[in-house]
């Protein structure tokens, strides 16, 4: 009787992983090695466009940014769970359509609540 340390069914993804790591590890080396670098004073300076900057780098952002980046967070997980579902939906039963119209119902309700704290409005 032997002991397998790894089971066959994860050889696979070993390798796959492995591969992975290999892979990036070399493009980055290979890119240092083979890209130009001639760095000059116009392209240090931050954003690397050429213009002078016009303002501290370290400038605050309106929180309006960081809402609409959570709410694009939420409705793109939306869409994750809700895609799978609608595939096998006719194998789930009336359970699941339930579950489901709860999860659409809350992230309607959150949609709205956004909708009246003005939100969705770049600028007012």
């Amino acid at each position: 009787m032997t002991v397998q340390s790894l089971p066959q069914e994860y050889l696979a993804i070993c390798i796959l992983t492995a591969f992975g790591v290999i892979f990036g590890v070399v493009t980055l080396y290979a890119g240092r090695f083979f890209r130009l670098s001639r760095p000059y004073k116009e392209k240090l300076i931050a954003y690397e466009s050429g213009n002078e900057p016009t303002e501290s780098p370290r400038m605050r952002f309106s929180i309006k940014f960081y809402l609409i980046a959570i709410l694009f967070v939420v409705f793109d997980v939306e869409a994750i769970y809700l895609y799978p579902w609608a595939i096998i939906y006719d194998r789930l039963g009336l359970f699941a359509l339930v579950e489901m119209m709860i999860f659409i119902f809350l992230l309607l309700f959150g949609f709205v609540y956004a909708w009246k704290k003005e939100i969705l409005q770049w600028e007012k």
